[in-house]
């Protein structure tokens, strides 16, 4: 190797690792060489379309998506000791969504490249026509849907076990259709999505991360790094703003309302932002809620009564008899008592109340249900202590010492209750003594002295 070619290798090399960052540039550690990889330019609203069979797991048997970002194609390559006086880099291009056909094309072009430059450095003009022309030289338009050829995925293994020695024996291996330098290093169409949806999503989110953005709720300017956007509509806040929002939403279980704060709109946060935000605790109690507004929406599934378990229960039709799954507790699904066949649903003192309200302002439809779920006998004797209930309040007074039901028909004011033999007074409703009870009626200072015989209508007059 002649001094002149050895600088001009070391100052390539040292001008590489200077100007791209390591997920660019890497060298080589035993050899004159190293990895590139060229991230080819995108026109904007560039969309992607694979199509394929169900075995390839596509919805419908395609994909479609509009990427930023593509994954890079690949430059394997090695200085022989003549370069760049005498030869050109040995090589391989590899490339998840270039054809070997297509890589075939750009190799043979990195070949006159070289021819164009001979006795001068390459691998800069190399990079530069992969990066902003592969698409032109292609006949490259949106959409575009990349083909990935059956026996080219076997080839594909047998390249990539060979790539070495395809390096050494590239000047013959160019009299082939396919040049054994060009790699399309994916195995099948599934993952190539795979491939294409994160390379897409890191590179954005790279992007994201180094510029500068103004948080509409603090109006604060701060590096992408610190800061969080909407999915649906981009809109950006800085993430200690964003913390202290889902903080107290999850605090007040609202865990539907994680939404974009911007005025009138609609987009959500991911759990996956909402888990980078909050802390463990505060996920969990959202991961949990959000769990069981889901199966509450559900119509067949109903949770285990047992306070212990909670278990969500599918329920089957026509039946009012659920089996928790986990501790094996059968019960009604309508009264979540322990299951009682045919027999109607029991009724607590504080339900028969509520029962009431929903009959009488229930449909014929939710009615019938109603009598079906209790029993006509249980809905006749609710709306009976209904009536009941109301003819006392209207025609009865409460003992002011255990509350029972106290009715006047005739007599003087000084009562005597029939449950707990208080004496009190009919008018103000104040117990009395019972060791002098007409005292309150003689007293000049008693609100109802002289009060002893007066009826109703007499008090009606007052008021």
């Amino acid at each position: 190797m002649s001094s002149e070619d050895k600088e001009a290798q070391e100052d390539e090399l040292l001008a590489l690792a200077s100007i791209y960052d390591e997920d660019e540039f890497k060298k080589a550690e035993s050899v004159q060489g190293g990895e590139i990889r060229v991230s080819v330019d995108l026109p904007q609203n560039f969309d992607i379309f694979v199509t394929g069979s169900p075995l390839e797991n596509l919805q419908n048997g395609k994909f479609e998506c509009t990427v930023s970002f593509l994954p890079p194609v690949v430059l394997n390559f090695e200085f022989p000791v003549d370069y760049p006086s005498t030869s050109p880099p040995l090589f391989t291009l590899s490339n998840k969504w270039l054809s070997r056909a297509q890589l075939t094309a750009l190799c043979k072009h990195l070949d006159n490249l070289w021819e164009e430059n001979r006795g001068c450095v390459v691998l800069f003009a190399w990079m530069q026509f992969l990066k902003e022309e592969t698409l032109g030289f292609l006949n490259i338009t949106s959409p575009y849907e990349p083909k990935i050829c059956k026996q080219e995925q076997k080839q594909n293994r047998i390249h990539k076990e060979e790539a070495c020695c395809a390096i050494a024996s590239a000047a013959a291996a160019q009299e082939e259709t396919l040049d054994p330098r060009a790699i399309q290093d994916v195995e099948s169409q599934s993952n190539l999505i795979r491939e294409i949806i994160d390379f897409d999503q890191a590179r954005r989110e790279k992007c994201f991360n180094s510029k500068m953005y103004l948080c509409n709720i603090c109006f604060s300017e701060k590096l992408g790094s610190e800061c969080m956007h909407f999915m649906d509509c981009s809109h950006v806040y800085c993430k200690a703003c964003l913390k202290d929002y889902f903080e107290i939403q999850i605090r007040d279980g609202q865990v539907h309302c994680l939404n974009c704060p911007g005025l009138e709109c609609s987009s959500v946060a991911t759990p996956g932002q909402v888990k980078e935000l909050v802390g463990e605790q505060l996920f969990a109690r959202y991961d949990r809620l959000l769990l069981q507004s889901s199966l509450d929406l559900m119509a067949d599934v109903v949770n285990c009564p047992r306070p212990c378990c909670q278990t969500p229960v599918m329920q089957e039709p026509c039946c009012s008899m659920a089996i928790c799954s986990r501790c094996n507790y059968a019960f009604c699904i309508l009264c979540k008592k322990t299951y009682h066949g045919v027999s109607p649903c029991k009724v607590t003192v504080d339900k028969l109340i509520d029962l009431e309200n929903d009959y009488l302002e229930a449909d014929e439809a939710t009615r019938k249900f109603l009598e079906q779920r209790y029993g006509q006998r249980v809905i006749q004797k609710a709306l009976e202590e209904k009536g009941s209930r109301e003819w006392l309040e209207k025609n009865s007074k409460g003992c002011p010492s255990c509350g029972t039901p106290i009715q006047k028909f005739d007599g003087c004011n000084k009562m005597t209750c029939t449950g707990c033999m208080q004496h009190f007074c009919w008018i103000c409703m104040r117990s009395l003594s019972k060791a002098n009870p007409y005292g309150h009626f003689n007293d000049p200072n008693s609100p109802c002295f002289d009060r002893l015989f007066q009826n109703d209508a007499d008090f009606e007059d007052e008021d």
